[in-house]
């Protein structure tokens, strides 16, 4: 897997710490690999500025020191140190659990009194013993433990809760198919042992996520779900911290059942397409799914596994309009593939509803600062393609449709719901958050 996948992401804070190590990094995994090897301290975390691109390896987390927002900076803490549950007997626990189960605190490892340890971090440099927090450097069967403060006790086992998201769920629903998109399951904390919020709550964490705008998503209690298309399901925290986190649902051992036959050809938006067609409307051939030359993506297979990323074949992973690909053209980045239409025999009555209106186009330039432009461009002034709104891959926002219900924020079409300069959209390359759109102010002389 990839090297941050062991890491919590949060964007635009940062974090008071006094010690740390500084660094000059291409990115964020040249800095995961400086936290990794750092030798000065238990490197816990890491701050990334994108603009300076420096990086920071930190001792602390968020939740050893205090939080603030800085704009230019991305903080990645690693799960283990932040998780508060443990896995199996707990020898990977860091937790900061420091009192045994009857409430005794514990004695640092460090120290020889009252008990002289035969656990010491010397001895173990990669048990964590760290200050005096229950760990478990022997594998212990009973979990973690410490030496006591007590000198009638030497030692005693602390109460540390299973990540209940961790337990091998027999019951119908508790692994996910694909993305987790229809998970119905119970699990309701997050991988590093957070709480879910309530999906009708809007503390600690507002949001657009009810049942109400997403009656068929099942958002019940404070279960994990996958509502916008994320890589798995996800909840929002109780922790004022981290607003949201994905929840570690297993994948389903069985294969999904097939919903109806993969079409070879073109019906509605074209998501069921399976053809071989591998070229664009342009006739540049189609990048692999699975390579990363010449354009860097994130529809990576492995990721999406019910998408039917295979080769280099047109697909519409996305919702988009229609089935398209990256090119291999370095100056192209995707574009859209001519999919043949399906006859009506082969969509049936059913297809009727998919066969696309002949309305006319609306004009593809915009007025003012474009907030009435409701055409479909979705593509920005450097030709990446724009995010769906109603998306939260790869960018996480609140310009949501049931939050600017006025602003017509369909599909990824350009649009401007919030007083900007010009019609803009959230873009699909991970490296970039949003940009303008590829759209002409309309000459004020044409005729409406």
């Amino acid at each position: 897997g990839d090297i941050l996948d062991d890491y919590l992401r949060t964007d635009g804070v940062w974090i008071l710490t006094r010690n740390k190590q500084f660094y000059k990094t291409n990115n964020e995994k040249e800095c995961a690999e400086k936290c990794e090897a750092e030798r000065n301290f238990t490197c816990r975390a890491f701050l990334f500025t994108r603009k300076k691109l420096e990086c920071l390896t930190l001792a602390e987390n968020a939740k050893m020191t205090v939080m603030f927002t800085s704009t230019d900076a991305v903080l990645y803490e690693k799960i283990i140190y932040l998780m508060q549950c443990k896995r199996g007997i707990g020898t990977d626990y860091r937790g900061t659990e420091a009192k045994t189960q009857r409430g005794i605190p514990c004695q640092k490892w460090a120290e020889k009194t009252p008990h002289k340890p035969n656990y010491t971090p010397e001895k173990y440099p990669n048990a964590g013993l760290e200050e005096n927090y229950c760990r478990n450097p022997d594998a212990d069967e009973s979990g973690p433990w410490c030496y006591t403060t007590d000198p009638a006790m030497r030692f005693d086992y602390c109460a540390i809760p299973e990540c209940e998201d961790q337990v091998t769920h027999t019951g119908e629903g508790e692994c996910m198919q694909c993305n987790g998109e229809d998970y119905h399951g119970e699990v309701s904390r997050t991988e590093s042992g957070l709480e879910c919020q309530r999906w009708d709550a809007q503390e600690p964490h507002m949001h657009g996520f009810t049942q109400k705008h997403y009656p068929e998503k099942d958002l019940k209690m404070n279960y994990c779900r996958n509502p916008d298309g994320e890589l798995r399901p996800w909840c929002f925290t109780t922790s004022p911290n981290k607003r949201w986190e994905y929840c570690n649902i297993p994948r389903c051992s069985t294969r999904p059942p097939v919903s109806g036959l993969d079409s070879q050809c073109l019906s509605g938006k074209g998501e069921d397409y399976r053809g071989r067609i591998a070229i664009t409307e342009s006739g540049d051939a189609c990048q692999h799914w699975n390579t990363q030359f010449p354009h860097k993506h994130g529809w990576i297979p492995d990721r999406y596994p019910c998408k039917g990323l295979e080769e280099n074949y047109c697909r519409n992973p996305d919702g988009e309009k229609k089935p398209w690909c990256y090119t291999t053209n370095s100056s192209i980045r995707w574009e859209y593939c001519t999919i043949p239409l399906c006859d009506r025999t082969e969509q049936g009555i059913a297809g009727m509803d998919n066969m696309p209106v002949q309305v006319p186009l609306p004009e593809e330039c915009y007025r003012g600062k474009g907030q009435s432009y409701r055409g479909t461009m979705s593509v920005t002034a450097s030709g990446k393609k724009c995010q769906a709104w109603n998306s939260m891959f790869p960018h996480r926002h609140i310009k949501t449709p049931d939050r600017f219900p006025d602003a017509d924020l369909r599909d990824n079409y350009c649009r401007n719901p919030d007083g900007d300069s010009s019609p803009w959209c959230f873009t699909t390359d991970p490296n970039t958050i949003w940009e303008y759109c590829n759209l002409k102010r309309c000459d004020d002389h044409t005729q409406e």
